[in-house]
């Protein structure tokens, strides 16, 4: 089984999350480090700090040097497509080729209403996400992109320099919807996330995906699939380490540990002894 670490950007201040990421650079057994993409914390007061996704992503490749990086997941009502596959080709340049591209429909109503970003109702944001994949990867693959969707729109269009990885980084997309999400992973995607209560919960929705796999003609098993396992501050990490366990049991290839919100770099050594028996 493969381990990543995911940090909270909410209630914390940027030393704290750079340093453990550098932390974790240093420990061979995580993979890649994740956060997440919204603009107020998602627990305690609200009106807390919460660091933004893609500019303090950029920052942490800078801070690190060997270890994956990524956003889980980027909303795409939050950027325009064509804004976001620039960033992400000057993150991988940044990152020199270590940047996962984590992006979902989004969903966050708070935030889209305090801000004026238009929430779509479900299917339209579901085939605004579909087209936005598309022309990410039109952008980041081709010398001049064409789009022509009904909400996306691409005309002779530049994404220049291009990212480090080819044909493109990674896409990760994030979710467990059935129809949509889980055909738009089979379609595009090389790793899925999804955040599942027990691994009896995460087989079905993977039996899902090798279905919507078998339609579209790909091969399941070069999509990575990943599940986000918490670490409970109140609990001991055998805990959390059983639950990766049981995961990997059921076929999931990679756990992303979600650290405490107040964790310290010193956490990691500890957790990766007590996950390395599992790697």
């Amino acid at each position: 089984m493969r381990f990543a670490v995911k940090t909270r950007p909410e209630h914390t201040t940027w030393q704290q999350m750079r340093d453990v990421w550098v932390a974790a650079d240093q420990l061979e057994i995580f993979e890649s480090a994740w956060h997440w993409d919204h603009f107020y914390p998602l627990s305690g007061d609200m009106a807390g700090p919460n660091l933004e996704a893609w500019t303090t992503l950029a920052a942490l490749a800078q801070a690190t040097s060997r270890i994956r990086v990524g956003c889980q997941v980027t909303g795409m009502i939050y950027r325009h497509p064509a804004v976001l596959a620039n960033m992400a080709a000057t993150t991988d340049i940044i990152s020199e080729g270590r940047l996962e591209l984590g992006i979902g429909a989004g969903w966050n109503e708070m935030e889209t209403a305090a801000y004026g970003i238009e929430l779509y109702p479900l299917k339209e944001r579901f085939d605004r996400f579909d087209e936005g994949v598309q022309a990410i990867i039109a952008l980041l693959t081709e010398k001049s992109a064409n789009f022509d969707g009904q909400y996306i729109k691409l005309t002779d269009a530049y994404c220049e320099p291009k990212a480090v990885q080819t044909p493109h980084p990674p896409i990760a997309i994030g979710g467990k919807g059935p129809k949509r999400t889980l055909r738009a992973v089979a379609k595009w995607a090389q790793h899925w996330n999804v955040i599942v209560a027990s691994p009896e919960e995460w087989k079905p929705l993977k039996d899902i995906l090798v279905q919507h796999c078998e339609d579209v003609g790909r091969d399941v098993n070069e999509i990575t699939c990943s599940v986000n396992v918490r670490i409970d501050p109140a609990e001991s990490l055998d805990v959390a380490v059983a639950t990766a366990a049981a995961y990997g049991e059921a076929g999931v290839d990679l756990a992303v540990m979600n650290l405490p919100l107040d964790a310290s770099p010193s956490v990691l050594e500890p957790l990766a002894k007590a996950l390395a028996p599992l790697a």
